[in-house]
């Protein structure tokens, strides 16, 4: 399994192009050598140009809804450019009923299936909201049994999944052949509640996560942390690395 740094962590280091290019330096300093484009605006051939000269691959990214289904061959195109094989979503954030969850998979086909007809795979990632269950159907329930595996893979969010009350190792089980990335946040308890962690710094069985994700033949893991509450996101993302560098 390959490491890598999803770049919401640091987004608002990658404002300007200038910036941006100071913080993929950074990041490749840590020993990342994959990341995700998440959070920022980004030329695409000056951010696979700079990636290339620091030696990083981009291997997916998130994108609005609006892009995905109205601007769908740039969006491609743009990927062809960075050599990215993964074009995500960060969720659905439509009408959160099992209706609104049926209407953005229709919605999403058409970008889905041209994505495909690319060689290129839609990867949906989750947050704490789509384990809501109606009738005993979860909205994550929908989203799996009624999109075409072929079509739509999943980045699933340690720290979401676990936040909506469902067994992280069990769900990946169930995704087996359709998580081929996934995002590493831990969660840490706090006397404020939950809170986002480094990794190996919260509460998750990362010793029975890890195997559970590389057995249903997940390739790349991300490291994520919403909010370091003051912290330098850089200094966060390395304690995330150091710890996991040893174990994958």
């Amino acid at each position: 399994m390959k490491l890598g740094a999803q770049l919401y962590t640091i987004r608002e280091f990658c404002k300007t192009p200038e910036d941006l290019d100071a913080s993929l330096a950074k990041i490749a300093g840590i020993g990342y050598k994959y990341v995700q484009l998440s959070g920022f605006s980004y030329d695409a051939a000056s951010v696979k140009r700079r990636c290339d000269e620091l030696g990083l691959s981009i291997i997916l990214t998130h994108n609005s809804a609006d892009r995905l289904i109205n601007d769908t061959d740039r969006l491609i195109e743009d990927h062809r450019i960075m050599n990215c094989p993964n074009i995500g979503i960060g969720g659905f954030f439509g009408d959160r009923t099992p209706e609104g969850v049926r209407k953005f998979l229709s919605d999403c086909r058409p970008a889905m299936e041209k994505i495909a007809a690319a060689g290129m795979k839609f990867q949906y990632h989750n947050h704490g909201f789509e384990f809501e269950k109606f009738d005993g159907v979860t909205l994550f329930d929908i989203l799996k049994n009624e999109s075409d595996p072929e079509l739509m893979g999943f980045t699933l969010d340690t720290y979401w999944v676990q936040y909506g009350g469902v067994c992280i190792v069990d769900l990946v089980n169930s995704l087996r052949g359709r998580i081929n990335v996934f995002h590493f946040k831990d969660m840490a308890m706090t006397p404020e509640g939950q809170h986002f962690a480094p990794i190996g710094e919260g509460n998750l069985s990362w010793e029975t996560i890890i195997p559970a994700f590389a057995q249903a033949g997940a390739e790349y893991g991300f490291v994520e942390q919403d909010n370091t509450y003051g912290a330098d996101p850089f200094d966060c993302l390395g304690k995330s690395y150091n710890y996991l560098a040893g174990k994958l």
